[in-house]
């Protein structure tokens, strides 16, 4: 399969995994968290950085955005999602600060005109959330623009995966295995989905973990997965829905050393002695004594 090029990455087989550290709304509308969030990922040896983008009243129905729900910014539904939203300015703060600490950054739109917002910045990529597969206006819209496609697989079918493949074509396309879940119950991983879903679909396969440790992550990539996108936040007890299936930044750093050290680790297949192993089999191997 091809590889994907994610600015100056290569994403896919034989190459470094790609990581991702999603802020999401994480930022609980706040820029400077943001930019917290964003050092976090540098600090840790992240690719890149993940926001979200939604057109609030085009997402969701009156119905629900007039829904009861208390939060920080009001009473409402509407007002917890307005309060969210980051618009152009605090993008265009975003976008600068990324620049100056060298870290990619791009988002999710769940909607063509968030996705016309978003190609304002010149983005290395657009992601496709799960909630979005089915979208196919959406799909071709994102394609339109010409950029690589992430396209996240939660609470999908292979029926709606093999559409969603088709809407969009295979050109600079990575799948993410993942499960909507927040956070996911270990058991509703999956991870072995991963080579099934690689050999499937010939496409680079990825990642999307919404469980609350590490290690599985770790085995996603063992188990051939490309690029690993995991949640972060400064404190898990934090205000706001997705922090408790987010790292902490000792968590997300630990997570890309192991990440490292896996592929340190895993060699070339081919059976060898080392030269570091010469002096040690000159002191201990053993010769059966002849008969």
């Amino acid at each position: 399969m091809s590889a994907v090029r994610i600015g100056n990455r290569l994403v896919g087989d034989d190459q470094p995994c790609f990581i991702i550290a999603e802020i999401g709304i994480n930022h609980n509308g706040d820029v400077d968290l943001a930019k917290r969030l964003i050092s976090v990922a540098v600090g840790a040896g992240c690719d890149a950085v993940k926001f979200q983008k939604r057109t609030v009243d085009v997402v969701y129905t009156p119905d629900e955005l007039a829904k009861p729900r208390e939060s920080p910014f009001g009473q409402t539904n509407g007002d917890l999602k307005f309060g969210l939203e980051f618009g152009e300015e605090e993008y265009r703060e975003i976008d600068a600060f990324c620049r100056s600490v060298k870290m990619l950054w791009f988002a999710s739109p769940w909607d063509e005109r968030s996705v016309d917002f978003m190609e304002r910045f010149d983005l290395p990529l657009h992601k496709i959330a799960s909630a979005s597969l089915t979208d196919d206006h959406l799909l071709r819209h994102v394609r339109r623009t010409g950029r690589p496609i992430i396209l996240s697989t939660g609470m999908s079918t292979y029926a709606e995966i093999d559409h969603a493949v088709e809407v969009l074509g295979r050109d600079d396309l990575i799948l993410m295995h993942a499960t909507s879940t927040y956070p996911a119950n270990y058991d509703e991983l999956n991870l072995r989905a991963i080579p099934t879903m690689a050999e499937r679909y010939n496409l680079p396969i990825g990642y999307s973990g919404h469980e609350t440790g590490i290690p599985t992550s770790v085995c996603a990539v063992a188990l051939g997965a490309c690029c690993v996108e995991r949640h972060i936040t400064l404190d898990r007890a934090m205000w706001g829905s997705d922090h408790a299936a987010s790292l902490e930044p000792n968590g997300i750093t630990r997570l890309v050393r192991d990440v490292r050290l896996w592929e340190q680790s895993r060699g070339d297949g081919v059976k060898r002695v080392y030269e570091r192993e010469v002096p040690i089999i000159k002191k201990l191997r053993r010769v059966g004594a002849a008969v």
